[in-house]
């Protein structure tokens, strides 16, 4: 089947499978292996992209399913050359530690962001509650995101 759709600002069309997932998509077709897979299960939030401003799980998800959809990826928030904002706050407060599961982080971390002007602190730890991180880094990651938040609603 035929699809088209944005990825992270560019127009795609592609023909895929029915079977093939949104995850194997970006990774396999479209060489954006900033998406990792995990539990293949949608368990661990590895895997989070923003589907229509949406933070999903793109292993548990169709490619056929974005159809007419905007996509945005790990790699679509670098902007002329400028990390955004989640990736820098995640350098400067050491929430990367092995680095596997902070692109599904800052993906549901966004999403939450591009949602909610002004989260509170409960609302970050709920975007973020999908996602697993064997380094047992969440202080961090949770405060990470809410330098996010302020420096970006100053």
């Amino acid at each position: 089947m035929n699809i088209t759709c944005n990825i992270n600002g560019a127009e795609v069309s592609a023909d895929v499978s029915e079977k093939t997932r949104l995850i194997d998509f970006l990774r396999d077709e479209l060489h954006l292996t900033g998406t990792k897979e995990g539990c293949s299960e949608g368990e661990c939030g590895a895997c989070t992209v923003i589907v229509n401003k949406r933070a999903v799980t793109s292993c548990t998800m169709l490619a056929a399913q974005v159809d007419d959809c905007e996509v945005l990826t790990i790699e679509g928030l670098k902007q002329n050359g400028e990390f955004d904002i989640l990736q820098e706050k995640f350098v400067e407060h050491g929430a990367v530690q092995c680095g596997f599961c902070s692109p599904g982080f800052i993906m549901s971390a966004k999403a939450l962001m591009m949602n909610n002007s002004n989260p509170t602190m409960d609302n970050i730890k709920r975007a973020i509650e999908g996602n697993l991180c064997r380094c047992t880094g969440y202080i961090k990651i949770i405060e990470a995101i809410d330098a996010a938040v302020k420096e970006v609603s100053k």
